[in-house]
Formats: structure tokens, sequence, C-alpha cells
């Protein structure tokens, strides 16, 4: 690969990490949101050295086959055709049994005003480890997107989690009962109520959190797919 190819591709690479990062909400579905001023910054030195190697070497003194090119179609592919954040396929392979935080305390629920939004990682921790059942009778609303089950009459309401980037993300799940399914991937909103588990203890493996729909609302995707 000759040198005035490598520092176009330098260029092209850093600008589409900028454009990504700066401009659109792309970047969302691979990192985390306080990510995004190093990613900035990578990009813009990325295109700077691209920029000093073709100013240090001019194009002129250089004849670059016209295959190198192709070097810039995985660039072109970064901006035109991003990948979308993890879903249905990745939630499947990615599950972890639940994990109560020891002497947690929660605030109360409150039933003014209508369902209150709660996230599934929060649904999850009262679910699993609050010893006064706040979640009892109250009405919730949770925001994911919608992953099949095999077992029959459910399917799960699902947000990936994320310590930085998707490489490390995993599936943070309730099943829904009492709704059909909808399509595999779909954005929802599921108003409901948590059924409470029948055990006294919380078993090993992996044991899901119920709730009770009322309300299944079909939404577009947010632009911060990750909790």
């Amino acid at each position: 690969m000759s040198r005035w190819s490598q520092n176009l591709t330098l260029i092209l690479l850093g600008g589409a990490v900028v454009w990504i990062s700066a401009f659109t909400t792309s970047y969302l579905n691979y990192v985390k949101a306080g990510f995004q001023p190093f990613l900035i910054a990578a990009g813009v030195i990325v295109a700077a050295l691209g920029v000093l190697g073709l100013v240090r070497r001019p194009a002129a003194h250089e004849h670059a086959p016209r295959v190198a090119w192709l070097m810039t179609l995985p660039v072109f592919a970064i901006v035109l055709i991003a990948p979308p954040a993890l879903g249905s396929f990745a939630a499947s392979r990615s599950q972890r049994p639940p994990e109560p935080p020891a002497n947690a305390e929660y605030d109360p629920i409150s039933a003014a005003g209508g369902p209150a939004d709660m996230k599934i990682a929060e649904f999850l921790a009262r679910a699993f480890g609050d010893k006064k059942k706040s979640l009892t009778g109250k009405s919730v609303r949770l925001t994911g997107f919608v992953t099949p089950s095999k077992k029959k009459g459910q399917w799960y309401v699902t947000r990936m989690s994320i310590a930085c980037c998707a490489a490390d993300g995993y599936a943070l799940q309730v099943a829904v009962l009492g709704a059909p399914a909808p399509k595999a991937d779909s954005w929802v909103e599921v108003t409901g109520t948590w059924v409470p588990p029948k055990w006294k203890k919380l078993p090993s493996g992996m044991v899901f959190a119920e709730i009770a729909a009322a309300h299944v609302q079909p939404i577009k995707p947010p632009s911060e797919p990750y909790e």
C-alpha cells in the first residue's frame, strides 16, 4: 500500500469518526455518551496525521494504484451503513444471572400521575433485592426492545447494559406476561405491574423478573439505546 493511499485512508477514517461522534448520535450504538469527547479528539488526531503525511510527502512524488481507492470503502460504510445497536441476537447470547445489591435502600414508588417510568436495571434490582417489595401493586413503565422467549406465553422487554462499549454489553431482561409478542427487535413501552415470584430464596442460574402487561406501546428506537 502506497504512502499516498495510507494517508488518504487516515484522513477519511479520522473524518468519519469525527462526523459520527460530533454530528450524529450513531456513536451511541458502540460506546457510552461520556466517550464522545475522546472519539472526537481521536478522529481529529488521525485525520491530522493523514494531512501531515501528505504535506510532508506530496502525492505528486508517488503514484497511487487505482486499487488503493478500495481502502476507502470501509470508511464510507461507517458513515453510510452504520451497524445498529446490539439487539435480540446479542441479548439471547449475553444473559447474566441476577445479582441483587446487598443492603440496598429504595425510595417509595409514587402512584400519583400514572405509571412510574423505570429503567429495567432498577426494576430488576427492586424485584430481586428489595426486602420491602416496593414494586408490589405499583404500575410501572419499562422501555426496551423485544426479545423472543422459548417459553410459551411470554417474551422479554430488553435493554443492553454496557460499561464502556458494545463489546462488553449484556442483557437486562424482564419477562412480559399477558400480551402478544411484538416483532423481535422492535422498541416498546410496557406498562404493567410486577409479578412477585413464588420462591422465597433466589435460585441459582438464570431467572427472570416478570411483569403483567396492561399496555404495550410501540415506539421509535431511542437515540441512546443502552442503560
